[in-house]
């Protein structure tokens, strides 16, 4: 616990229903996931690190990651709930996920259109050499 808010990294206490309506009102990146969709990739996460209001269950920001479990990971859904940003949340969110878990060795990647300053401090930047992507099928939900 530090200034009222605590990190968990344990799936079961993840407030799905919290999840959910964040997803699917305010990520720009996530409105078009169906309620399954975001249960099944809470279910196959490789891990998921949540923050809370100390002493609740109160989920004021969240992380999720996909990965191989040896080299690679994929960070996905990281969010802070308004009215609570500014509190240093996102970094102790980032720093639980990357830095302080199992995969502080790996070779990580996300996709964002913002926050970048936030991903720069754990490393995060533009794709060398080595990276390629493909592209979504479906249309871009902006």
């Amino acid at each position: 616990m530090h200034d009222g808010y605590e990190i968990d990294d344990d799936p079961r206490r993840i407030p799905r229903d919290t999840v959910w309506e964040w997803l699917s009102t305010e990520a720009y990146w996530a409105r078009w996931r169906a309620r399954a969709d975001v249960d099944a990739q809470l279910d196959a996460a490789w891990r998921v690190v949540g923050a809370y209001r100390a002493g609740t269950d109160e989920l004021v920001g969240f992380a999720r990651a996909a990965s191989d479990g040896v080299a690679f990971a994929y960070l996905a859904d990281v969010f802070v709930v308004e009215g609570h940003r500014g509190q240093g949340i996102g970094k102790r969110l980032m720093r639980a996920m990357i830095d302080d878990g199992p995969g502080a060795g790996f070779r990580w990647v996300l996709f964002t259109a913002d926050a970048h300053g936030l991903y720069e401090q754990f490393g995060f930047a533009v794709p060398d050499a080595t990276a390629m992507v493909r592209p979504p099928a479906l249309p871009a939900i902006a």
